[in-house]
């Protein structure tokens, strides 16, 4: 299974005085505008997941939604999913995904748990060295997923992934 994991998009900051419940801090304008145009990048890489799970949380689904509309998928492979909540254990979306027969996955989540879910993937299991920036994608090649053994096959700045998008790959 190749397993994608996109960090969601800019959101209203934890500051903001008009910040809402964590769970449902929304993508700004220029979260949105910076995320369309990193799953521009996605496009042009050819990324064609057939299945996309998300953290419920308002922002990640959103980012979820601009993935599905930017690559053309349709709106049921969207399932959003508590193994991806922030602080979750990485090994409940690992459960997760071994129930399923998909073969390509992106997961739309939080810091600093996608980065955990990165280090439990690889050998050694050693803490996270990885920092996922805000629409930034971590490719995974993953053996087995019980228990967890894969590959990290790139990585992708969401600075890098516009770049792409704008050449068209």
């Amino acid at each position: 299974m190749r397993l994608l994991l996109m960090r969601h998009g800019i959101a209203i900051h934890r500051d903001d005085p008009a910040c809402p419940p964590d769970a449902e801090r929304a993508l700004t304008e220029k979260g949105i505008r910076r995320t369309r145009q990193a799953v521009a990048g996605l496009l042009a890489l050819r990324l064609r997941p057939d299945r996309v799970l998300c953290s419920p949380y308002r922002r990640a689904e959103e980012t979820a939604r601009l993935v599905l509309a930017g690559l053309g998928l349709a709106p049921a492979l969207l399932h959003a999913t508590e193994a991806l909540l922030p602080g979750a254990a990485p090994a409940a979306i690992f459960r997760e995904l071994a129930e399923s027969d998909a073969r390509e996955v992106l997961c739309c989540g939080h810091a600093p748990s996608l980065d955990e879910i990165i280090a439990a993937a690889l050998p050694g299991r050693g803490p996270p060295f990885t920092a996922l920036g805000k629409a930034g994608v971590a490719a995974l090649t993953m053996a087995t997923l019980q228990p967890p053994m894969g590959e990290l096959t790139w990585m992708a700045t969401p600075r890098m992934l516009r770049a792409v998008g704008k050449q068209g790959g």
